[in-house]
C-alpha cells in the first residue's frame, strides 16, 4: 500500500480519501475547510500541514480542486506540492482543468523528476462514494502503471487515453455530452408534461430505445420532481463547458450545440441558480416555456 496525500476535500475528494483508507492506503489530507479534514481524520487519515508537506512526505499526491487557478497555485506555487517534492513522487490531478494547465504541470514535474498524471473523473458524487468512477488518464505509460493500484481504489473504469493533457481533453468532451444530454432530457420532460403525458412512464420507454442514456436511467426521478440538491453544481459544469469551448477554438472545431448549452448554464448563473445541481437547467426550460395556458393538447 502507498502513502497517499489528498488535497481538496469537497464532494469528490472526501469520498476518494474514504475509499483510499478503505483500500488500506496510508492517507494524509489537506483542505482549506477544517470540517472535512476533521471528518477524514476521524476515519483514520492523518492531518497534513499544507501542500508542501504532502509533496515531501507522500509517495502519491492526489488533487481534487475546483479549477485551473487552484491547481496551479496548490501544485506549482511557492509552498505547493512541487516546492520540495519527495523522490519518486507521483502527482495525480483528478480536478477538471484546461488541457493547457495539465501540460504545464507535467512539464514542471518532468523538470523536477516527478511523475504527473491528469486523471479527471466522471460519475458524480454517487460514483465517488461507490468507487465506480470512470478515470480518463493522460501522461506517461510508466506513471499510469504506477498509479493504477491507487486509481483502482477510486474507480472501476481506468483508461490511459494519451499523453499529458489528453485526460483533460477527454473530460472536456465528456462534459459537453453530459450537459447537452441533460438539456435535451429537460426539454423532453417539459414537452411530455405540457402534452399531458406522464413523463415517468414515458422515460421507461425512451430509456429502452435508441434514446437511452445514463441521464434517463439515473436522474429523471429528481428532475420530474424538481429536486435539485447539488451534486455536480451548475457553476462547475459551466466552467467545464468554458474549457471545452476554449479547447475547441484552439484547434478550430465548430461546437454550436455546446455554445448554446453554455449560454443556458450562464443564464442559470445570472438567475442565482449556479449552486444547484446541473440538472436544474430544467428550471430554465420551465421559465422559458411560460405557464402553458396557450398550449393545445392533441
Amino acid at each position: 500500500m502507498s502513502r497517499v496525500g489528498v488535497i481538496g476535500l469537497g464532494v469528490m475528494g472526501r469520498a476518494m480519501a474514504a475509499n483510499l483508507l478503505r483500500a488500506g492506503h496510508e492517507v494524509t489530507v489537506h483542505s482549506r475547510s477544517p470540517a472535512p479534514v476533521d471528518a477524514a481524520v476521524a476515519l483514520g487519515a492523518a492531518r497534513g500541514d499544507g501542500p508542501a508537506h504532502l509533496g515531501s512526505s507522500c509517495e502519491v499526491v492526489i488533487t481534487a480542486l475546483p479549477d485551473s487557478a487552484a491547481v496551479e497555485q496548490v501544485v506549482l506555487g511557492e509552498d505547493g506540492v512541487f516546492s520540495s517534492p519527495a523522490q519518486r513522487l507521483l502527482h495525480i490531478d483528478t480536478s477538471t482543468v484546461s488541457p493547457g494547465t495539465a501540460r504545464l504541470v507535467a512539464a514542471r514535474a518532468e523538470a523536477l523528476g516527478v511523475g504527473a498524471l491528469d486523471a479527471p473523473v466522471s460519475g458524480g458524487e454517487r460514483g465517488a462514494v461507490d468507487a465506480t468512477l470512470a478515470v480518463m488518464v493522460g501522461g506517461a505509460a510508466d506513471d499510469v502503471a504506477a498509479a493504477r493500484p491507487v486509481l483502482e481504489a477510486l474507480g472501476s473504469t481506468i483508461v490511459h487515453v494519451g499523453p499529458a493533457g489528453a485526460g483533460q481533453t477527454v473530460k472536456a468532451a465528456n462534459q459537453m455530452l453530459v450537459a447537452g444530454t441533460i438539456t435535451l432530457v429537460a426539454e423532453a420532460i417539459v414537452l411530455l408534461e405540457r402534452c399531458g403525458v406522464d413523463p415517468a412512464t414515458a422515460v421507461g420507454v425512451l430509456a429502452g430505445g435508441l434514446a437511452g442514456n445514463r441521464i434517463l436511467d439515473t436522474r429523471t426521478d429528481d428532475m420530474i420532481a424538481r429536486r435539485f440538491a447539488p451534486g455536480a453544481r451548475v457553476a462547475l459544469h459551466r466552467k467545464d463547458l468554458g474549457i471545452a469551448l476554449e479547447t475547441a477554438r484552439a484547434v478550430g472545431v465548430f461546437t454550436p450545440l455546446t455554445a448554446v448549452t453554455e449560454q443556458l448554464f450562464s443564464a442559470l448563473r445570472a438567475l442565482g441558480r449556479d449552486g444547484l445541481d446541473h440538472t436544474a437547467v430544467l428550471t430554465l426550460i420551465d421559465d422559458l416555456s411560460g405557464d402553458g395556458k396557450d398550449t393545445k393538447h392533441a
